[in-house]
């Protein structure tokens, strides 16, 4: 993408977490909206760890004393992704069906009768990535 700035054209950077310093910088509030995602999904601590892609043992710590480690970028991408849904549903539904909906069973082609949860458990980032755009676009924000 480009900005066009007095007619010249300059690049924009786009946010990544390819850089060690900026996933720590930015990990102490990742995590801290993913415990409250955690929270408000109702979440067991092994679905949680699951959605990271770590042990549940690995889980508890980062819950406990993660904040002054930085999280990898896989990890960052997988919070980020999450955090776009839970935005997403929050902007989608007024009421309690926003934090309800990822557990639900549903027959969209894209979850194989799976909850968004198992779905995202079983497909990764792809998928993580899949249920944000369409959840995105269920709202008309495409």
């Amino acid at each position: 993408m480009q900005a066009l700035i007095a007619g010249v054209a300059e690049p924009i950077e786009r946010q990544n977490f390819a850089q060690e310093t900026d996933r720590a910088r930015l990990s102490k509030v990742a995590l801290k909206a993913f415990r409250r995602l955690v929270e408000q999904w109702g979440l067991t601590g092994q679905q949680a760890a699951a959605l990271l892609d770590v042990s549940t043992s690995t889980w508890e710590r980062l819950k406990q004393d993660g904040k002054d480690k930085a999280l990898s970028q896989d990890q960052m991408t997988r919070i980020s992704a999450m955090v776009g849904i839970y935005k997403g549903l929050h902007l989608l539904f007024v009421d309690d069906m926003a934090d309800r909906w990822p557990g639900l069973t549903n027959k969209a082609p894209l979850f194989a009768r799976m909850s968004p949860i198992e779905s995202m458990i079983n497909g990764g980032i792809p998928q993580m990535l899949d249920v944000r755009r369409y959840v995105d676009a269920v709202r008309g924000g495409l």
